[in-house]
Order: structure tokens, then sequence, then C-alpha cells
């Protein structure tokens, strides 16, 4: 399981507890205060901010709980996966790339980070070296070969 994924989410999880059971409620009865709630914008705001965290929380939550089960001893070690090193070679325009395919959460300004819900990163999931594939991309499409594979496990 990637705990610094985990670590980052945690925190952000902390903060969302905060503002739904300090700031937010703070922000409601202020709002509040300010008399007749039937036409009250600032009042409306508020609820409307809680009811956002509120779903953030519950997408996060449930973020946490698919990333914490995330058992890397059982992905695969001879196709590509969360976590593998690949080097493709575009056969469109005839260079090799080379990506870590990572979690959304784990992208940084890297161009060697792939995210593995990325059209290009979950096409290439399951693929062993040697395999050809087309995949559909918003500016249209692209084939790529899979020249090398280095999983999580030979890393």
């Amino acid at each position: 399981m990637p705990k610094h994924v985990l670590a980052k989410l945690e925190t952000d999880h902390k903060a969302l507890k905060q503002a739904l059971l300090v700031d937010i409620p703070k922000e409601i009865a202020a709002a509040a205060s300010q008399g007749d709630l039937s036409e009250n914008a600032e009042y409306e705001q508020a609820l409307a901010k809680r009811d956002m965290f509120q779903s953030k929380l519950v997408a996060l939550e449930q973020r946490i709980t698919e990333i914490a089960s995330l058992d890397v001893s059982r992905l695969p070690k001879d196709r590509i996966a969360y976590g593998s090193k690949v080097k493709l070679l575009d056969l469109d325009s005839d260079k090799e790339v080379t990506y870590k395919l990572v979690l959304p959460e784990e992208l940084t300004d890297d161009p060697s980070l792939l995210s593995i819900s990325s059209p290009i990163g979950s096409s290439l999931v399951g693929l062993e070296e040697g395999a050809e594939i087309r995949i559909k991309i918003p500016a249209g499409s692209k084939r790529f070969e899979v020249l090398e594979l280095q999983t999580v496990h030979q890393q």
C-alpha cells in the first residue's frame, strides 16, 4: 500500500473534519444570528458549503478505504500494474518514452509519472512486454509497443 499517499489523504481528511465540525457550524450560527433565514443569503451559502464539504468527506473516506486495501504483493509480476515502470515505443513518432504508473494522488510535474486512471495508463494495465496497443486519447489515438517492463516487485 502506498503509505505516503495515505498520509496525505489522512491530512486532508483531518482538515475536512475540522471544517465540518468547527468552522462551518460557526459560519452557520453567525449567519443565522442575522435574522430572517428565508432571505438570508449568507445562511444559505453556509449550508451549501457544509453540504459540499460533507460530499467531499464521503468521497475522501471512500478513496482512503480503496487505497488502504491495495495489496502490492498481489499485483502481477509479469504484467503492467500500479507502480510499474514501462518503456514504450510510440509507433507513430518512433520515439521511446518511459513512464511509472502511479495513483492520481501521486502525480507531480514530473513528466515520467503517468496516472493509472488516465486514458493511456488505464489502457496499459495488464499488458506484457512486446504487446502493441492503440489507445484513444482526446487528440485522436496513439499506438505503442511495450519495450520493457519493470514491475513494483522488481524495483
